[in-house]
């Protein structure tokens, strides 16, 4: 698997709270976050390590070879500063969609998952 993006970024919750999150997808269905477009699917969770690492299955019906591995630490302030990297298996996605496929996971990411925490 080749890495095709990445981004690191702080959450507010603690490393177990976000990995809750991401191996349990909306739980709440008052509050979800993991909302998919038509091409898309919902992940399966192919690895988690309490509360370091999740990698999820391929989000999207045109790369099933795809995956997406979530590495979480703490932020040294009651926060957790997680990191997204997309994997996928040659050929690399052409320019377009592999823009679209990151933006698509910081969008879920960085501001979706985000914002269930009142960020």
């Amino acid at each position: 698997m080749l890495e095709a993006g990445s981004r690191t970024r702080t959450q507010p919750p603690p490393p177990g709270v976000v990995f809750e999150a991401l191996t349990q997808p909306d739980p709440d269905p008052a509050r979800p976050w993991l909302r998919l477009l038509d091409d898309e699917r919902s992940p399966q969770i192919l690895r988690a390590e309490h509360p370091r690492l999740v990698i999820w299955s391929s989000l999207w019906i045109r790369r099933p070879d795809a995956q997406v591995r979530f590495d979480l630490e703490s932020d040294g302030g009651g926060g957790t500063q997680l990191s997204w990297t997309l994997l996928v298996a040659e050929p690399v996605p052409d320019p377009s969609l592999l823009g679209h496929l990151r933006k698509r996971l910081n969008e879920l990411i960085n501001a979706n998952l985000r914002y269930t925490f009142g960020q």
